[in-house]
């Protein structure tokens, strides 16, 4: 993911020696900044901020609560969010100001040439442009969402103008620029291009065309066969499942992949979003809850990082009331209550992105018949301490060229047109109802989400956001599972201007996106949405969604639902890769020589991964090994690493003598537990606890003073309580709304970024302990700073 890749190249550049110029003078003065509480960087180290701040906006009042949560009450809504951004840059500045670099190709400009790559890639997909595109659209077409966002900006920079800069600004030894409202597009383009960003068309066609069409088909089926779908077709109110033909083409595994060449295909497969990347929630109506009213659980699973990705918010501005959480460097609440209803998302997964190979001939492709010229434009990427590159921008009818060592690929992802999002999340927090969020739904085109909502009448409502698009070749619609044929026009998007605005025409309409209206339980785990159409290439491993669903039931059937039991489905660690495997693996393992022990120790256990566990850790080392028993072999044969590996569902199910040898999967099976066993006894970790910490939730600059506490917790990749050690990935924000009672959220780590702040890490613990915290709407805490409009 990409914040992944931003905290590999600033600790490779600050604390990489010879990587980055051949001396280590350069990183004995970057160690002697970072040296707490001494050095240079320390010296504008201070909580001397002013109380008092001049807003040509309105007045407005700046709180903290206990949590450490900003509390804002204003006049005008402009003078709100005026104190938004203030606030914002006050806990978060360094956060939003790398976020934005990032996204805009200028992290190797702080950071030196570990960065320089990254930078190449943003600045040929030019997600700058699309968020300029976006700004201009929104200034235009929603002045009611365009103000609050002019005002935000302000605020931003009335804090970086006025106040003491944040303690990384010091220790890299650069400013902040001025905040633009384009860096607000820009920002929800990288929240856009984090869950949607897949290069899963390219690295299939790469696997199909090293091992064969039949393993491509074997690694990645067209569809996960399961029984557990979002809208299952009972329990549900009206429901329309959409329209996107199951009958449209499928893929053509003849896909010429060497069109594209494995050079860029590698160095492309750095920047896509986390294959891990996941959500839960749930709805459950009044029909079974003890108070007759819904209740809204969401725990998004994003990247773990010190300061966490979210930015807890409670605002008040005459009748509305709204509280939940945000993106640094986003005005609204994106996940939250208000005073009318909660709501929540979870990625949806549909396929929003498509690529194009075309004849070429120098600077000229040739399109419908007749050559063009490449839009094309020269970029230079400043790179600290080390020479400068320059980036070539060329562009298509369909949008960005991807280039790499003379290879070319043409992309068309939604998020590079003008988008309405930013009016739609306004609008949610104004809602009054159910009507009202579902016509703000509309707006909300970029990106696809899994939208759960529920208001204190009683209604609820589950719909699938944003554009989906609807492609053809020769008048047949397709799936978008291919590398298209950019010359002859194949897989076009009706009506998509990139850089532009673009129509609905290509795309499914609203109407038709799978919804239900009024369901009485809906569970959405990034698993397939429906039984037939087509929406996506590459759903998750649908073990999470399958758990709640299996939990909803059976406590509906028990008896009426409260938010005690919606927290104890939240802290539900059964693994079902371990419920599914396990008695297999013990019927191949039982009576083998050396194995009593691993046997015993798996044979005992609940399939729980609990910090206690001793079969949970060696169950996790077993998955592991049986995945390169798998392919490993084939794959270092084929030249292909584990980013091409497959999803667990389908190592789970994979069986035959071209993945397990003429001795079969059980063999491997039993080998795999070896491996594991031996792992186990060499290592110091005695139960899973002791592996699984949050040790992987670490600063930027990894440094140990910068970073969480250590502490053990629960749950695995596929486990409703989530958290995956290895890519510090996990639940990002839980959260349960009832619509008759008190709502409680957590965060992993604390809603503020300042180093020296009591709320720095304060939520860390109840957090990996499955606890929670108020989610108030009181309005909290002793004034921290008081907003004065212009007399």
């Amino acid at each position: 993911m990409d914040d992944d890749i931003t905290r590999r190249a600033l600790v490779g550049a600050i604390l990489g020696g010879t990587a980055v110029g051949g001396s280590l003078s350069p990183v004995r003065s970057y160690l002697r900044r970072f040296a707490p509480l001494s050095g240079s960087a320390w010296e504008s180290a201070t909580d001397d901020v002013n109380e008092s701040v001049e807003s040509e906006y309105g007045s407005a009042k700046l709180r903290y609560d206990e949590d450490g949560v900003p509390n804002i009450t204003a006049e005008t809504e402009t003078g709100l969010y005026f104190a938004v951004g203030y606030a914002q840059a006050r806990d978060r500045l360094f956060q939003l100001d790398l976020q934005r670099r990032l996204m805009r190709g200028q992290v190797a400009a702080v950071v030196g040439e570990l960065a320089a790559d990254s930078d190449e890639f943003h600045v040929q997909m030019d997600f700058a442009g699309a968020a300029d595109a976006t700004w201009d659209h929104i200034a235009d077409s929603e002045p009611e969402a365009a103000e609050p966002v002019r005002a935000f900006s302000a605020g931003v920079n009335a804090y970086i103008e006025n106040e003491p800069l944040p303690l990384e600004f010091g220790l890299l030894e650069y400013e902040p620029a001025r905040w633009t409202p384009e860096d607000t597009m820009l920002l929800e383009k990288q929240i856009s291009w984090t869950l949607t960003g897949s290069f899963l068309t390219l690295r299939r066609a790469k696997v199909a065309s090293a091992l064969g069409p039949d393993a491509a088909t074997d690694l990645y089926p067209e569809r996960l066969d399961h029984d557990s779908p979002i809208i299952r077709g009972k329990d549900e109110g009206k429901t329309n499942e959409g329209t996107t033909a199951n009958d449209i083409s499928r893929r053509n595994e003849a896909t010429d992949s060497e069109a594209v060449g494995a050079p860029l295909l590698d160095w492309l497969g750095g920047f896509e979003r986390d294959h891990g990347i996941g959500s839960n929630s749930w709805l459950v109506s009044g029909k079974h809850t003890k108070s007759g009213a819904p209740i809204v659980s969401n725990d998004p699973h994003l990247s773990l990082m010190a300061p966490p990705v979210w930015y807890e918010m409670n605002l008040e501005q005459g009748d509305m009331r709204v509280r939940g959480v945000t993106f640094p460097g986003v005005p609204f609440v994106v996940i939250g209550e208000n005073h009318a209803g909660a709501w929540g998302f979870t990625n949806a997964g549909a396929d929003v992105i498509d690529f194009y190979r075309y004849e070429t001939d120098g600077n000229r492709y040739r399109y419908d018949g007749e050559w063009r010229e490449f839009e094309t434009e020269e970029r230079e990427i400043e790179v600290a301490d080390g020479e400068n590159r320059t980036a070539t921008v060329r562009k298509t009818v369909h949008g960005p060229v991807l280039e790499r060592e003379g290879y070319r690929v043409g992309v068309a992802w939604t998020g590079h047109t003008a988008t309405n999002t930013t009016a739609a999340i306004r609008e949610y927090a104004r809602s009054d109802g159910v009507e009202d969020f579902r016509a703000a739904t509309r707006g909300f085109d970029e990106p696809t989400q899994n939208l759960i909502y529920a208001d204190r009448d009683g209604n609820t409502l589950y719909y699938v956001t944003g554009k989906i698009p609807r492609r053809t070749v020769d008048g047949e619609e397709v799936r978008g599972d291919r590398i298209f044929d950019g010359s002859a026009g194949e897989g076009e998007w009706k009506g998509f201007e990139p850089f532009g605005v673009s129509s609905w025409e290509g795309f499914v309409p609203f109407e038709d996106k799978p919804h239900v209206t009024d369901p009485d339980l809906i569970a959405t785990a990034n698993q397939r949405i429906t039984d037939d159409p087509y929406l996506s290439e590459g759903y998750s491993s649908p073990y999470r969604g399958q758990r709640i669903y299996e939990l909803l039931d059976e406590k509906a059937k028990a008896g009426a639902m409260d938010v005690k039991t919606i927290a104890e489905i939240q802290d539900d660690t059964l693994d079902k890769r371990a419920e599914t495997l396990v008695p297999t693996l013990l019927d191949a393992a039982g009576g083998a020589d050396g194995l009593e022990s691993a046997v015993q120790t798996l044979s005992r256990w609940n399939y729980r991964m609990e910090r206690d566990s001793e079969a949970a850790l060696l169950f996790v080392h077993w998955f592991d090994a049986f995945r390169e028993e798998a392919l490993s072999d084939a794959f270092d044969e084929a030249g292909l690493d584990e980013d091409y590996y497959p999803r667990d569902w389908v190592l789970a199910h994979l069986d035959g003598e071209r993945w397990f040898g003429s001795e079969g999967r059980q063999v491997a099976m039993v080998r795999a537990l070896r491996t594991a066993s031996e792992k186990v006894a060499e290592g110091d970790d005695e139960v899973y606890g002791d592996y699984n910490t949050t040790e992987a939730i670490t600063h930027p600059f990894d440094q140990s003073f910068l970073n969480y506490p250590v502490l053990p917790t629960d749950g695995s990749s596929h486990t409703v309580n989530n958290y995956r050690k290895d890519s510090a990935v996990g639940s990002s924000w839980r959260m349960i709304c009832p619509m008759g009672g008190d709502s409680k959220a957590i965060v992993p780590g604390g809603n503020s970024g300042d180093y020296f702040s009591d709320h720095y890490h304060d939520q860390l613990r109840r957090w990996a302990n499955t606890k929670y915290k108020p989610l108030s709407h009181e309005i909290r805490g002793d004034l921290a700073v008081e907003f004065g409009g212009d007399e």
